[in-house]
């Protein structure tokens, strides 16, 4: 039975290029939890969590605090055993918990993660605000390749709905545009937008509201459907309970999921098939989260995601964390024909805060 050797943690710090703007904040830097797992038999993998306070109740304070108390009493324990004794925690600590089981899958060499896969289609983020700026940056993103474009709005409702009718109007029927709310609006301002803006080429409208006002959800889906805008929470999912309520009160047209909420690679694609099976369509991929699991979440959305996929985070930061950095070609993710990723600890040491080694 193969057990676990060693377990290093690393607290990282990644600046990114620019700022990434949400409704609630700007994100200056990824702050990353990374899990190295070493098995008994040599074998080696990665786990990580991107921790934004927002997308999860965790911070990196209590990530690490939580990743400092787990790493002891893994270490000799068959891979098994491990996984269900990280598992415990997902409840509480689902970002934590994914950085330990994902390690472990990489590892063990998980199928989703080795050999050959078909290209992973990406989305590309319209980032500026400025007529002339936003013009520039949506012919260059066109021109790179890709099909979906994602606008952020949640900031202020009038401005918001006018700068996605100047954007609808440039990239007619060139790409489809899902436009993410972030949680920036409240009910009435909410059911508004949905309700009042042009349908043609909006793919999708995501989160509009507060994850944990499924109220407003509701209102909002109601608001939307007459106008032929389908729906998407992400926010207000953390696991099958949550897409379960989203079905029972028929308030989501599409779920979109992220493998650091989802506990491991098993259970993530267990959710994905949960959602079809529930009627709905899923989206995968997180815009906070870098080399690691953006390239998970690729590997899995090449062989269940139908769809442009949002595990666009590892292009954010200035330092990449592969040895080989991961190749974009016309909008999609390409991948090596082993399916092989050499972390590249020069630049992994280059990041880290504080570093702790278990054996």
């Amino acid at each position: 039975m193969t057990a676990l050797e060693r377990l290093t943690l690393y607290r990282t710090r990644i600046l990114l290029t620019r700022p990434y703007k949400l409704a609630f904040g700007a994100v200056e830097a990824f702050d990353t939890l990374l899990v190295e797992t070493v098995l008994d038999d040599g074998r080696s993998g990665w786990g990580e969590a991107t921790v934004l306070t927002g997308y999860t109740d965790e911070t990196m304070e209590s990530a690490w605090a939580t990743a400092t108390a787990m790493a002891p009493p893994l270490v000799g324990r068959a891979t098994d055993d491990a996984v269900t004794d990280a598992m415990a925690r997902h409840h509480d600590a689902p970002f934590t918990t994914t950085a330990f089981v994902t390690g472990v899958e990489m590892a063990l060499g998980h199928a989703l993660l080795a050999g050959e896969a078909r290209p992973a289609p990406l989305l590309a983020i319209v980032n500026a605000t400025e007529r002339g700026a936003i013009a520039e940056e949506i012919e260059a993103r066109l021109a790179e390749g890709y099909k979906t474009l994602k606008v952020k709005v949640g900031f202020d409702l009038h401005p918001d709905m006018d700068r996605l009718a100047y954007i609808q109007a440039l990239v007619g029927d060139r790409a489809e545009i899902r436009v993410d709310g972030n949680q920036g609006y409240e009910q009435a301002d909410g059911v508004a937008f949905v309700a009042g803006i042009d349908p043609t080429g909006i793919e999708l409208v995501e989160q509009p509201c507060a994850a944990g006002d499924w109220s407003a959800a509701e209102a909002v889906a109601k608001a939307a459907r007459p106008r032929g805008v389908p729906v998407m929470l992400d926010e207000s999912i953390y696991g099958l309970e949550d897409v379960d309520r989203a079905r029972e009160l028929d308030c989501a047209d599409i779920i979109k999921l992220k493998l650091m909420k989802a506990g491991g690679l098993d259970e993530l694609v267990a959710g994905l098939r949960h959602i079809r099976a529930s009627g709905m369509r899923p989206v995968l991929g997180n815009g906070v989260a870098g080399d690691i699991g953006c390239w998970m979440e690729a590997r899995v959305a090449a062989r269940e995601i139908d769809n442009a996929g949002e595990m666009n985070g590892y292009l954010k930061p200035r330092q990449r964390l592969f040895e080989v950095p991961m190749r974009l070609e016309r909008g999609a993710l390409v991948f090596d024909a082993s399916g092989a990723v050499t972390p590249d600890r020069d630049a992994i040491a280059g990041v880290t805060e504080e570093r702790k080694e278990y054996f």
